[in-house]
């Protein structure tokens, strides 16, 4: 633990397996008021689930857990691999490709037409652009965060729109969808959602998803410069490939922290909690803790073969139990994509790696590999 002042507020900083398990206690902590105004404005949006707790963030949660079942989520993931095969097809000897830049068209594309989003060709670039905003442009200096928030604007009323045309039975083609289940979800108040909250969470699925193409960027960044990992991932051991992925998700960073605020005053350790003080959970730290992790900065899949952590010891997502506690749903999704992408990366195409590629900017939110891991094309789908 250290204390800080993060934008002239006092800060709890916690970093562990022991601080993850205080940290997701909900009854010292609660989630409302805990993210700084200029991420609620861009990366989570107003009224949704991450700023809810008790029965309604629960309540809320049922529907996350509703449309990322196994099958659906399976979906997805076929929609992922069809989009790889057609811009494969594209690729030409000697082409020059940003996969990350690659990655967030195909996974825009493919979760749009799953969620029930009609997507015309013309504005693919432009929904592109704006999921990545969410995520990417947000803690990138002051304009690069109004990009975020117009595209947080603009999103917003976009996804509004169609849930309204829902209701009013204008969309038909999205019976089933993502978008109708979340058109029609009632609150603990048997209301439904306002539509632009509706919006935020919907919304929420669409950016996690888009925001994936971060790990597809690492995971590939990883098969470089591990190529043992290669060679058993080709053998088709599954348990192998999970292992990677895991291992992928633990080693890069993504982002750095989660917050919450001290519901009610408390000690623990010798450390004075009062109540509504901001608190930081080291996420990075957290998957590189030495008390947890053997060899913690060694890149070792293995790791994930000689035993499963326990739900406060990797964190990627959140920690404890997804449907108690404030761990990611999407969980499931993002292993599911990767494991698609790494599968088009290994079989599908052949591609050279500029030594440029291999370095991360590790100053930017999220980092990624520089040129969003370039590579040069050798061989396209054919």
């Amino acid at each position: 633990m250290v204390e800080a002042r993060l934008l002239l507020e006092p800060t709890l900083c916690l970093s562990g397996t022991a601080a993850a398990r205080l940290f997701y206690d909900p009854q010292r902590f609660e989630r409302a008021g805990a993210a700084p105004s200029w991420a609620r404005a861009t990366v989570f949006g107003e009224g949704g689930v991450q700023g809810l707790d008790g029965e309604a963030h629960l309540r809320r949660k049922a529907w996350f857990l509703e449309v990322l079942t196994p099958p659906r989520v399976a979906a997805l993931a076929r929609l992922v691999g069809e989009e790889w095969e057609e811009l494969g097809r594209r690729w030409r000897p000697g082409e020059r490709v940003s996969l990350a830049a690659a990655a967030q068209e195909v996974l825009t594309r493919s979760v749009c037409h799953w969620a029930g989003l009609p997507l015309r060709q013309g504005e693919v670039g432009l929904r592109t652009r704006d999921l990545v905003a969410l995520y990417d442009r947000a803690a990138a200096g002051p304009l690069q965060h109004l990009v975020a928030r117009r595209a947080r604007e603009r999103t917003e009323r976009w996804v509004a729109a169609m849930i309204e045309a829902v209701r009013d039975d204008r969309l038909r083609e999205a019976a089933g969808s993502p978008l109708e289940t979340v058109a029609w979800h009632r609150d603990l108040d048997g209301m439904e959602l306002p539509a632009r909250v509706a919006a935020v969470e919907l919304l929420s699925v669409l950016g996690s998803t888009v925001a994936v193409s971060v790990w597809i960027a690492f995971a590939a960044h990883a098969l470089q410069a591990h190529p043992e990992c290669v060679r058993r991932i080709r053998l088709g051991h599954r348990e192998y490939l999970r292992a990677f992925l895991d291992e992928v998700r633990r080693t890069y960073p993504f982002f750095p922290a989660i917050a919450a605020r001290v519901r009610t005053d408390f000690e623990w350790q010798g450390w004075r909690f009062p109540r509504g003080r901001r608190v930081l959970l080291d996420v990075c730290g957290s998957n590189h803790d030495p008390r947890v992790w053997e060899l913690p900065e060694r890149f070792r899949p293995e790791r994930f073969l000689e035993g499963a952590p326990g739900p406060f010891d990797f964190i990627p997502q959140g920690g404890g139990d997804v449907r108690r506690h404030h761990r990611c749903p999407g969980e499931p999704l993002a292993l599911a994509l990767m494991r698609q992408s790494v599968r088009f990366l290994l079989d599908r195409i052949d591609y050279e790696v500029p030594a440029r590629s291999m370095e991360i900017d590790r100053r930017r939110l999220p980092a990624l590999p520089l040129d969003g891991f370039s590579i040069r094309i050798v061989r396209g789908v054919r």
